[in-house]
């Protein structure tokens, strides 16, 4: 696919990282309906790449993404929005299995912080903004963002942000556990890729399948969610990286994972 809307890239002495730039710089990378089905093909093309174990989303300093072009939406009736179906897009980063980190400076706001919250980890820059003011343009968040905000930071807050349109600083993002780090803007990135870089460096399938029970249990009862937990690990015993991984650490040396 020919991108226009995204920058794909592997960052340098960064091994096993890909990296996405939303790069729609003059309109503080709102997320078009373009940009989204080029972020797709990009993350299910580092998906089938195995020399990427960690995948990086990111825009510039002054924005990650401001929201929706809301050109793609303004003159839209409920059912040109319904055959559009935009948010299966959504759903197809959502099923992404390797882990995806989101280093967020700037504007993330409405589309922006949802796109943000999908991502499994977010490192913000300490200029990072936060919201969902969609309310103030007559809708709501469409994209996940009244389920894992209120998720993320709890009912009272996410009531706020959503019904107020206002926006959150990176420190109270991070007392709240939204975003898991808070890093000067200049290293913000740096602090991404290396994190990235460090979970790359773990067994491919155990990192799928941990993945995956961490996000089940946002989604299930405990009991579930224990259950789940409970399988993937026995999982792992048929891999050869567990092997490999235990034989290492008996050894006093560095694992060689397989991926399988």
């Amino acid at each position: 696919m020919e991108y226009t809307c995204i920058r794909v890239y592997r960052p340098e002495n960064y091994r096993g990282v890909g990296a996405i730039q939303l790069a729609r710089p003059e309109v503080r990378n709102a997320l078009s309906l373009r940009t989204m089905e080029e972020l797709v093909a990009a993350c299910e093309e580092y998906e089938r790449d195995s020399t990427v174990g960690c995948i990086v989303i990111h825009g510039d300093e002054r924005a990650f993404a401001a929201g929706a072009d809301i050109r793609d939406m303004s003159t839209a009736d409920t059912v040109t929005m319904l055959q559009r179906d935009q948010f299966a897009r959504w759903e197809r980063l959502r099923q992404i299995k390797k882990p995806m980190l989101a280093a967020v400076s700037g504007y993330a706001l409405g589309g922006g912080c949802e796109l943000a919250m999908l991502c499994d980890i977010i490192i913000a820059s300490d200029t990072a903004q936060f919201g969902q003011p969609e309310i103030n343009i007559g809708v709501m968040p469409g994209a996940g963002g009244t389920q894992r905000l209120a998720r993320a930071v709890g009912k009272s807050l996410a009531m706020e942000l959503v019904l107020s349109g206002q926006m959150i600083s990176a420190e109270r993002a991070l007392e709240r556990g939204l975003v898991s780090r808070v890093v000067p803007v200049e290293y913000y990135l740096e602090e991404a890729f290396a994190l990235a870089e460090e979970i790359a460096s773990k067994a491919p399938v155990a990192l799928r399948l941990a993945k995956e029970a961490v996000n089940k249990a946002f989604s299930t009862p405990l009991e579930v969610g224990l259950e789940l937990e409970r399988k993937n690990f026995y999982m792992l015993f048929a891999t050869e990286d567990q092997k490999e991984g235990m034989a290492a650490f008996l050894e006093k040396r560095a694992p060689q994972w397989k991926g399988r």
